[in-house]
């Protein structure tokens, strides 16, 4: 009797941390789930109130519970899986078909930086919103920085070069782009990563666009995460 071929190993592991998800993560799964192709996902829970652990659960992805901290639990999540490429998305974040056919062929020849973030793009129509898609590309070309909401995808030696996701209270997301420029550059997949303007929405989409451009500003001068923190709350956190 011919025996069954031996599975096949996961390339890319994909690390989601949440906190309080239950509404968003569903459709991550799902659009993950789409692909097509051997994933390790790991869902990294600091906490939540919500159903956000069934959800996972029931997606059948596995589940571990770390400190709340997005860096904190990204790193946990990194280094309770096995592959050779990690991936870190938001909850609230969707990846299109065509966007995860663009990573599939950026894995298959990756750039000898080995590692890339996707290009920005929010979930609602209109005016304000593109406006503030243009700022983000804009603030891309002047600075190289990209946000959390653009997804990271990196190798896991590179991931172990850079010593991980800086574990601070925020701008984790600006200090690793900041790291890999360092380490030698980082790329861009032009294709959009789909990120949710709910913190837009909820705040007031001026109010939130002033907040995020100051806080940026004011961490580029040298002002502590923890000061900054205190003004960007968790979602859904009172």
């Amino acid at each position: 009797m011919t025996s069954p071929p031996p599975p096949i190993r996961p390339q890319l592991g994909v690390v989601i941390p949440t906190l309080d998800e239950e509404e968003t993560l569903p459709r991550i799964l799902a659009d993950l789930t789409a692909l097509g192709t051997p994933l390790e996902v790991m869902v990294v829970d600091g906490g939540s109130r919500d159903g956000t652990l069934s959800v996972a659960q029931k997606q059948g992805v596995a589940v571990i519970r770390a400190e709340r901290g997005r860096g904190r639990q990204m790193n946990a999540g990194a280094r309770a899986i096995d592959t050779p490429w990690l991936l870190f998305l938001h909850a609230d974040s969707r990846l299109p078909a065509g966007t995860a056919t663009a990573l599939g062929r950026w894995l298959d020849s990756p750039p000898p930086c080995q590692a890339a973030h996707f290009a920005f793009q929010l979930d609602q129509e209109g005016p304000w919103w593109r406006m503030i898609e243009r700022g983000q590309r804009i603030r891309e070309r002047l600075t190289g920085l990209a946000c959390g909401d653009q997804g990271l995808v990196l190798s896991r030696a590179l991931f172990e070069a850079v010593d991980g996701i800086p574990e601070i209270p925020l701008m984790e997301d600006v200090e690793i782009v900041r790291r890999l420029r360092r380490n030698g550059g980082i790329d861009r997949i032009d294709a959009p990563l789909i990120t949710s303007a709910r913190r837009y929405q909820s705040e007031g989409p001026a109010r939130g666009w002033i907040r995020n451009v100051t806080l940026l500003f004011l961490y580029s001068l040298g002002v502590s995460p923890a000061f900054l923190s205190r003004w960007y709350r968790p979602h859904g956190r009172t």
